[in-house]
């Protein structure tokens, strides 16, 4: 605690003094939007967006982001799964700024915004209050209100919404989760546990401005923006910073698809065998009603438990069915209630409910689940045959 506030003392009495007093930019003052690349990370895969104040004549050269959070934070963990997410708005200079980026091989780009210098002013002085203790925390939303969102809004504000957001080159309608998706594959862990984690709300098609809640979007959109009453472009100029941009390989051996073929063909095979032998593998039924029941759990508990409204109405759960945790002590008898074979029928019902909300696109689910939808199927069917026998 004691080198928190030290560290707290130091960075304030390090902070500029343009950043406390109404500094007058000059006329050479230059505003830009910075978009930076995808990280390694998965919390660095949608890239970051930043707005730079450069003033040689008033010696600035600041950065401004809305991506900073801080981890410790009374709470932030159990906040972070409930929804309630507090992200704060920071500072910092240029140079280290820009320097960590290219260390971290990421691409940096800068549009030079075509402001007024009174708006360019306006803009300072808004960021200026928005740093302020009292003011730099706000609540965010991934696709309505995070670091891409935010310097959007402090644009149209200082501009009095005259800007009209235009479509960037081979633009296409597309839904929010197709717009995740051109940012992290389907068969990633990573993509898979987003499409798993977010509903059906995601699936609606989205307007231009919408998109702007990715930075390469933002980028791209702002690219072909222009001005409603004098249709001047909004973006002057576009500069690269850093042309380096790692890429992450994804080792197939160890992709969801390739795991989830050799699970589902794990899973057939021993449903084959015990179809020969008329006898029932119960470790194979334990594994499938244990994993898609906490699974279930798991959905349930984002879209009814949490804040996070883009995980509500999550038709994952018709193949994920938390009610499959009930089933378990049933697994390990010999002999089942007839009302066992009825539950087998309902979640084959479920099975073909979550293919029909597929090709009704109602949600898009990951394509990497077609095996292990096969695999249930396949099981279920095996199972009802099995409890018929075994029935009391």
């Amino acid at each position: 605690m004691r080198f928190k506030i030290i560290l707290i003392v130091l960075i304030y009495g390090l902070l500029p003094s343009y950043l406390e007093a109404q500094v007058q930019l000059s006329a050479d003052c230059e505003v830009s939007v910075l978009t930076i690349g995808p990280g390694q990370a998965l919390n660095d895969a949608f890239g970051h967006s930043a707005i730079r104040i450069r003033d040689a004549g008033q010696n600035i050269d600041l950065v401004f982001d809305y991506g900073r959070y801080d981890f410790e934070a009374e709470g932030f963990y159990y906040n972070f799964v409930k929804g309630k997410l507090d992200y704060e708005i920071g500072w910092a200079y240029y140079k280290p700024f820009i320097a960590s980026y290219k260390r971290q091989k990421r691409r940096v780009t800068a549009q030079i915004i075509n402001l007024s210098e009174a708006e360019k002013q306006r803009l300072f002085q808004r960021l200026q209050t928005a740093i302020k203790p009292q003011n730099k925390t706000y609540s965010y939303d991934f696709l309505y209100n995070n670091c891409a969102t935010k310097i959007k809004d402090d644009l149209v504000a200082i501009v009095n919404d005259s800007i009209q957001f235009l479509p960037y080159k081979n633009y296409r309608t597309m839904t929010f989760r197709e717009l995740i998706r051109s940012h992290i594959p389907q068969n990633s862990w990573g993509g898979f546990g987003i499409d798993l984690a977010l509903g059906s709300k995601i699936d609606q098609l989205v307007r231009v401005d919408q998109q702007l809640f990715l930075p390469k979007y933002l980028e791209d959109i702002f690219g072909h923006s222009k001005y409603k009453t004098s249709s001047e472009k909004l973006v002057s100029k576009t500069l690269i910073l850093s042309d380096l941009q790692s890429s992450t390989a994804i080792l197939f051996w160890w992709s969801p698809l390739c795991v989830f073929s050799f699970l589902s063909l794990f899973i057939i095979g021993f449903s084959l065998r015990d179809w020969k032998s008329q006898s029932r593998s119960k470790f194979i039924d334990l594994f499938i009603f244990l994993s898609t029941g906490i699974l279930g759990a798991l959905i349930f508990f984002l879209w009814f438990g949490t804040s996070h409204s883009d995980t509500a109405y999550n038709y994952n759960f018709l193949w994920a069915f938390t009610f499959n945790l009930l089933l378990l002590p049933t697994l390990f008898k010999n002999k089942v209630k007839k009302r066992f074979t009825a539950y087998l029928k309902f979640l084959v019902m479920l099975l073909l409910l979550m293919l029909l909300h597929s090709f009704t696109a109602v949600q898009s689910f990951n394509y990497t689940l077609i095996p292990l939808w096969v695999a249930l199927i396949v099981r279920y069917f095996y199972l009802i045959q099995w409890s018929k026998r075994h029935s009391i």
